[in-house]
């Protein structure tokens, strides 16, 4: 059984350091050390909520992902990094932002559970099924190649006011990564009809058992996607 956890990142320090890591482990066993959205200030960031995926057995968190809320004082980890390479990544920022905006990033999966569609699947579903209780108008995020299809699945698009057309060399000249925004998170007007179903089964329970099936076969996952701290506009 997996276990499904959503929080603030400031309020779950001991998490964080499990999802740091994971998340750290992972990126070693690829070969890539150096990846500037990688880096652990977030964990003391109060305008970061996190999704974890523990083995109910041991505890051990085996996949995740962030929602960074755009704040002046705290860029995006996609600002810092395709800001290299393009300045206009600012601008449509800030103008995301207005109605608050969040990247989705730093979505790990370990090698132990490869093949059970955590990572790429659920765990998507759950960072945006909770953007509705953060109030955010719209999600952001840069993703490899293999999260690309499902993200659009679940009705990102590709953001292609940046980058070539919203592609980049990212983190290594051999990896494409893209730019995607999903622009309307409360009523997913482009995500498959299938995946709509479960995203606001997700939002409308929050805290509930079910039995998921994967490429690996059935499992059961306890989600708890319930936030505390939700309001971070007070905090601007």
């Amino acid at each position: 059984m997996f276990n499904f956890k959503a929080f603030r990142a400031i309020d779950e320090p001991e998490r964080c350091e499990k999802f740091v890591q994971g998340h750290s482990d992972v990126l070693k066993q690829y070969g890539v050390t150096k990846v500037t959205s990688s880096n652990n200030d977030w964990v003391k960031n109060p305008f970061v909520y996190v999704v974890t995926v523990e083995t109910a057995d041991t505890q051990e968190v085996v996949s995740g992902l962030r929602i960074h809320i755009a704040h002046p004082d705290y860029p995006l980890p996609m600002e810092q990094a395709v800001s290299q390479v393009d300045h206009k990544i600012f601008d449509l920022v800030k103008n995301y932002s207005v109605e608050g905006t969040g990247e989705v990033s730093g979505l790990w999966n370990s090698k132990s559970i490869s093949g059970f569609g955590v990572g790429a699947v659920l765990l998507i579903r759950a960072g945006i099924a909770i953007a509705t209780q953060l109030k955010l108008g719209s999600l952001l995020a840069l993703v490899a190649e293999y999260t690309l299809k499902p993200s659009l699945q679940k009705g990102f698009e590709i953001e292609t006011g940046i980058g070539n057309s919203g592609t980049f060399f990212y983190p290594k000249l051999d990896l494409v990564a893209t730019s995607i925004v999903m622009k309307d998170p409360e009523n997913l007007p482009l995500a498959d009809s299938s995946e709509r179903e479960r995203i606001m089964e997700l939002r409308e329970k929050l805290q509930f058992n079910k039995i998921e099936e994967g490429p690996k076969g059935k499992f059961e996952v306890n989600y708890d996607l319930l936030l505390t701290n939700i309001n971070w506009r007070n905090d601007i």
